[in-house]
This record gives C-alpha cells, sequence and structure tokens, in this order.
C-alpha cells in the first residue's frame, strides 16, 4: 500500500488531493510542522526531514509535483494524467511543474520571514519582494483561466492540483486578496471538487487520530 507522510496543509497536500482524486487506498501518516524540527525521527525515514514523502514498495518520493505526475501516470492514465500523444502534453508538464517551482518558492520565502522565523529576524523587504514575484507570474494563468475551465487538455489534471495548491497556500499566507477574478473563480471551482474535500477531511481526521495540531497556519495560532 502507498504511504504518504504528511503535515495539515503542506506541499504534501499536493500528492494527498491526488490520491483522493484517483481513489487508491493508501496510509496517511501525519507529522508536526516543520518535522525536521518537531519530529526528528522522521529523518530516519526520510533523512531530508521535508514533507511530502511517499512510499510505494521500495520506492521513495519526496518532490510534491513529481509524485502527483507519478500517481496520475500510475494510477490515472488519460484522467488526472495527460499522455505523449495528446497535444497538451508539454503544457501538463509545464503546468505541473509551474506549481512548485514558480509559484511555490517565492510563497515559502514569504511565510519563513513573516511567520517561522523569530521576530529579530523577519525580513519585511524579502517578504514583499518575494510576495510581488508571486503576484507577477500568477497574472501569467489569469487570461487563460477566463477563457476556459482548466488549465490544459480541456479536463481536470494533476496540472491542477500542482498549481492549485499554490493558491491554496496563497489564502493561508493572505496572498490571495490580489487574485484576479479568473484566478478566484478558478480556486473556488477546485476547492469544491469532491476530491478536494475528501483531502481536506482526511488530514483533519488523520490529525486528529494521531494527536497532531490541525491548525495549517502560522498566523492562525496563539
Amino acid at each position: 500500500m502507498i504511504t504518504l507522510h504528511h503535515c495539515v496543509s503542506a506541499r504534501s497536500f499536493r500528492p494527498l488531493w491526488a490520491l483522493e482524486e484517483i481513489g487508491v487506498p493508501y496510509e496517511l501518516k501525519m507529522l508536526p510542522f516543520p518535522p525536521r524540527v518537531l519530529a526528528h525521527a522522521f529523518k530516519e525515514v526520510n533523512p531530508l526531514g521535508t514533507i511530502p514523502l511517499l512510499e510505494d514498495g521500495a520506492l521513495s518520493m519526496t518532490e510534491s509535483a513529481a509524485i502527483c505526475q507519478y500517481l496520475a501516470a500510475r494510477h490515472s492514465p488519460g484522467v488526472l494524467d495527460v499522455a505523449p500523444h495528446e497535444a497538451d502534453f508539454g503544457r501538463y508538464l509545464n503546468f505541473v511543474h509551474f506549481g512548485e517551482a514558480t509559484l511555490t518558492f517565492p510563497q515559502t520565502l514569504v511565510l519563513r520571514y513573516t511567520h517561522l522565523e523569530p521576530p529579530e529576524r523577519r525580513q519585511p523587504q524579502i517578504v514583499d519582494d518575494y510576495a510581488r514575484w508571486f503576484h507577477a507570474r500568477l497574472r501569467t494563468l489569469a487570461p487563460l483561466l477566463a477563457a476556459q475551465p482548466f488549465l490544459c487538455a480541456g479536463r481536470f489534471t494533476a496540472a491542477d492540483i500542482s498549481v492549485g495548491y499554490a493558491l491554496m497556500l496563497a489564502e493561508l499566507i493572505d496572498l490571495n486578496e490580489r487574485f484576479a477574478p479568473s484566478i478566484a473563480d478558478y480556486w473556488s471551482r477546485l476547492r469544491e471538487r469532491d476530491g478536494f474535500i475528501r483531502a481536506m477531511r482526511a488530514q483533519e481526521a488523520a490529525a486528529l487520530a494521531q494527536n497532531v495540531p490541525t491548525i495549517p497556519s502560522p498566523k492562525l495560532r496563539p
């Protein structure tokens, strides 16, 4: 059985969402965030100390976008996956990795220097610069999503999970107020999907059962 190591609403939500969309059985192991600080034993399983970690037999994977691509190809061909013979194959691959490399990267710096660093190490200029970076790159999607409901191939795919998680993170760290209308509408559609709702419920139930805090965003912590 597939095992996913996950922190509430962290990058590992991407593969959790994919697993729920596909309907493949899996075991969900919850960790406090950040696990490399709060769950030292996890490094025995993943020396990086990062999440996600997906284990599928002898295979271990640690990159959230790559895991989504793997799950789609292995367990959901023609549905979450886009095959090489399809016209949008290249666009699909680009958006799968755009969600992480282009959109989530600047958000991690905003998160770090607004919430995770102690007050004396917080950097408002870095926060402002990388918030602008995120919005500038997100705006490239606005015309596309004004013209079509999903990113590529005329259907919901793993690319939408990858980019959709970046929008979820933006909401958690207060970067969603400047969403273009087409981006806001797209995010609203994604949140209404049964797979997304099941993933949210799965992480909450698992966190409660495994005694892991269920509040994902530092801005919500006392």
